[in-house]
């Protein structure tokens, strides 16, 4: 089915670049017209199915609401939603549509088939998370349970400005245990089915469940807007919310995460599997599969991938040994690792605002060169912060979106378990490009706050172009006046290698037989990690199958697509505009965007 899909989805691409010469210029008008309405309801509709989406987008009709996306009446509904769009997004004929429109028809089309694709493959992408099988509704890294401790510390994306917004919340915080009851009920199911997490993940889970329960309600994580009431709040208002929010926690929140902890220490974590991959399990090549075309938006075949990051790892191998011999470092490349990883002259931190002030401190360093690259930056405000304690022990550093309006910051966050033990040679520099500028923050907020876009182009997302341009934003480090240390440098190569490994490791954890185990080696073999850190990777992996892949697929796309624009138009070639065109028209499919930048590039040559 993935392959006869993909041919008709370029059988549609092929098709638009053909010009009908003969249309008038009303008809054409008109049918702009009617599929940007087409565009605006389902984007309307799509909130309507996912208000999470909604509230991180910084729109607040929904956040009363959290749907049972657990529920077979949940998965029919996005069914129908998604048949009811594709078969109304045929009737245009895309010949007659306007470049722009042109471009949000091929982009929609991919989505809605490639979502349809998933539910034959009994894969779901529910609210901010990635395809999964529904009888594994969470994990330890993608989890709603998770999600609702960031919404509910009153710092998150759901906000607590008004007595509504708190009112808000408590029907949302209600809605939570319907959700869990459910969630348990698919676990169950799967458990029947040999549809199971390996038992790595979920002892990773159970402590995470474990932290939202507590005796008293003032010492809940949820009970913090409480303390942090607005002045114009009144003496009425305040009463009447301590008095509900301390009800919600006590009967509505805590029992709920103690449910989930409960069933996963006592009768779930028997059932699970000691195989790390999804082929392990019933349908689960074909489920890993899909994941895989989901996540890179190519037809490259696991194996392809597979051969792609062995060739990637052997290439900046060669890089990292030419930095240890650079330095006069006496020994192989795994005792180079071990010595900047262990050295006290790399953990020159002692507490976790040195560590954030020195990121900041990158950020103010390649000021006058972002100004070279980018002729458009974004008006989002950004932030630097530590991640929360009760999720930092599982957590990457990451970029969560601001709001579009700018009422809410984009926020790099970074987990500091132990400020000592935080290493220079980790790869700061390549990290702040990659999660915060000129990645993550000008990739969505620049797509965010193009109100020419159609909205679902403005707010929806490609793991492959947000994270391929991630990590080709990595590759900016010398041409923004990074990487000068040969230590960040090799962190930087670090990175790039970690992303080289993860094609290795996650194809052949899914697809031949690797352990958690061999995964873990083969990853401290090629990178400078420790066992705990290669750990949670592979654990992400195994968790999230596929997602891993697009970052260097992605990455690799864009930097052909620069190599090939530098090529062709030599001195008319400007690098603020290109990056401007791989960034102005918001999130797409690769193979989308490669048809973009090649009509762009022969533009350029007129």
């Amino acid at each position: 089915m993935r392959k006869v899909y993909l041919l008709l989805l370029a059988a549609a691409l092929t098709a638009g670049c053909k010009q009908n010469t003969t249309t008038s210029s009303s008809t054409s008008s008109s049918n702009n017209a009617d599929i940007k309405k087409l565009f605006d309801q389902y984007y309307e509709d799509r909130l309507k199915l996912y208000p999470l989406e909604a509230t991180y987008e910084g729109d607040n009709r929904f956040n009363d609401q959290l749907p049972n996306d657990q529920s077979a009446a949940f998965r029919k509904e996005v069914h129908a939603f998604l048949e009811r769009n594709l078969d109304q997004l045929k009737t245009f004929d895309r010949e007659k549509l306007s470049e722009e429109d042109k471009l949000s028809y091929d982009i929609l089309f991919y989505q809605l088939n490639t979502a349809l694709e998933g539910q034959k493959q009994g894969m779901y992408s529910e609210s901010y998370s990635y395809p999964h099988p529904i009888y594994l509704p969470f994990n330890q890294m993608v989890s709603l349970p998770l999600i609702m401790g960031q919404l509910g510390s009153g710092t998150g994306a759901q906000p607590f400005k008004t007595v509504k917004d708190y009112d808000n919340w408590l029907k949302r915080a209600e809605a939570f245990k319907t959700w869990a009851d459910t969630a348990v009920a698919n676990m169950d199911a799967g458990i029947k089915k040999n549809i199971v997490w390996p038992k790595a993940i979920v002892v990773k889970i159970i402590p995470q469940m474990q932290s939202f329960v507590v005796t008293k309600p003032e010492e809940s994580l949820f009970y913090s807007p409480v303390k942090s009431f607005p002045k114009d709040f009144s003496d009425a208002d305040k009463k009447r919310l301590t008095a509900a929010y301390k009800k919600v926690i006590t009967t509505a929140l805590v029992p709920t995460y103690k449910k989930l902890h409960d069933y996963l220490q006592d009768t779930y974590l028997a059932h699970t599997r000691s195989t790390s991959g999804f082929s392990a399990m019933p349908n689960g090549s074909a489920m890993y599969a899909f994941a895989v075309m989901q996540n890179t938006t190519t037809n490259k075949t696991p194996d392809e991938i597979y051969q792609l990051g062995l060739s990637e790892v052997a290439r900046i191998r060669s890089k990292m040994d030419s930095i240890k011999n650079k330095v006069a470092f006496k020994g192989d490349l795994k005792a180079f690792f071990e010595y900047m990883r262990t050295d006290p002259k790399f953990k020159p931190f002692k507490t976790p605002k040195e560590v954030l002030d020195a990121f900041e401190n990158i950020h103010k360093r390649m000021e006058p060169n972002l100004k070279k690259m980018f002729t458009h930056v974004p008006k989002t405000p950004f932030e630097i912060r530590q991640t929360e304690a009760f999720r930092a022990a599982s957590a990457s550093a990451e970029y969560n979106q601001g709001s579009a309006d700018g009422s809410r910051p984009g926020i790099f966050y970074v987990p500091i378990l132990n400020a000592k033990e935080f290493n220079v040679t980790s790869g700061m520099e390549s990290l702040f490009l990659h999660e915060a500028i000129p990645g993550h923050h000008y990739q969505i907020s620049l797509a965010q706050e193009n109100t020419s876009l159609p909205k679902f182009r403005r707010f929806e997302v490609d793991n492959a172009y947000v994270e391929g341009w991630a990590l080709y934003c990595e590759s900016l480090g010398k041409e923004l006046g990074l990487f000068a240390d040969p230590y960040q440098h090799m962190g930087a190569l670090g990175d790039e290698m970690h992303r080289a490994v993860r094609l290795v490791v996650d194809v052949a954890i899914h697809t031949k037989g690797m352990t958690r185990e061999q995964a873990i080696k083969y990853m401290m073999d090629n990178e400078a990690i420790d066992e705990q850190g290669a750990t949670a990777e592979i654990e992400r992996y195994m968790a999230n199958p596929g997602q891993a892949l697009g970052y260097k697929i992605g990455a690799l796309k864009i930097r052909e697509l620069r190599n090939k624009a530098e090529k062709a138009l030599g001195s008319k070639f400007n690098i603020g505009e290109f990056h401007n065109q791989i960034l102005k028209d918001g999130s797409m499919p690769l193979s989308v965007l490669e048809t973009k930048i090649n009509t762009w590039i022969e533009s350029q040559q007129k």
